[in-house]
């Protein structure tokens, strides 16, 4: 008597589904072969997005790149006929800090450094994962990734940098404010988290989740 064949966890790729990443429509692809559009909105359709992970590791790398000058370097720097002052994002947070402004510091701290090295990192670690076909813990790093997404939805940089200017300027009649190198690079920063999480394709952490995990953790 033959023993009976397990039976295959149901997906979207394995009935031949595909998600549109433009509109989220799930669509069957016609029988002709080539490539096809959503037929709500015209997107181009793929299984799963083209060149991720390469996309994702070029961002990521020249934010990581980028991320040391961002901290490194003069945010502002303010002119007046008597000094010259540049002022860092560490800086700023430990003038905040002094100044009795703790939990302003404690935001800017946590906006300006911990958020995006938190995000650089996360993202390096699912697309480690991905690239080496790591089947660990598949729904932790879905939640991380949906973490990091949720996050960089926040990223409003103009508010972090309003409060620094009012925090570390006292304005003077013939003060002059000037952005120093530090903001292009934080900017850039945000923008290439952003660009990063964007590119990467969260359903390719389930591609090599094997069968049984599938069969014993998705009912």
């Amino acid at each position: 008597m033959t023993e009976p064949q397990p039976v295959r966890a149901v997906t979207a790729a394995s009935r031949g589904l595909l998600r549109c990443n433009a509109c989220d429509l799930l669509c069957k692809p016609l029988a002709a072969a080539g490539p096809c559009n959503c037929p709500r909105c015209a997107e181009p359709l793929h299984q799963r997005i083209p060149h991720s992970i390469r996309k994702t590791w070029a961002f990521l790398l020249a934010a990581m790149i980028l991320y040391i000058p961002a901290n490194l370097m003069p945010i502002m720097q303010s002119r007046s006929f008597f000094s010259v002052q540049d002022d860092t994002i560490m800086s700023g947070v430990v003038f905040l800090w002094i100044g009795g402004s703790r939990m302003l510091a404690l935001l800017v701290f946590v906006a300006s450094i911990v958020i995006p090295l938190f995000k650089l990192l996360a993202l390096s670690l699912l697309t480690l994962s991905v690239q080496f076909r790591s089947s660990w813990q598949p729904r932790q790093r879905t939640r991380m990734y949906r973490l990091v997404e949720a996050i960089g939805r926040w990223s409003m940089l103009d508010i972090y940098v309003v409060a620094l200017l009012v925090a570390l300027v006292q304005v003077q009649s013939f003060a002059r404010i000037e952005a120093g190198p530090g903001a292009a690079a934080f900017g850039a920063v945000v923008v290439l988290t952003l660009l990063a999480a964007n590119s990467f394709d969260p359903r390719l952490i389930w591609d090599y989740v094997d069968n049984e995990y599938m069969e014993n953790n998705l009912d």
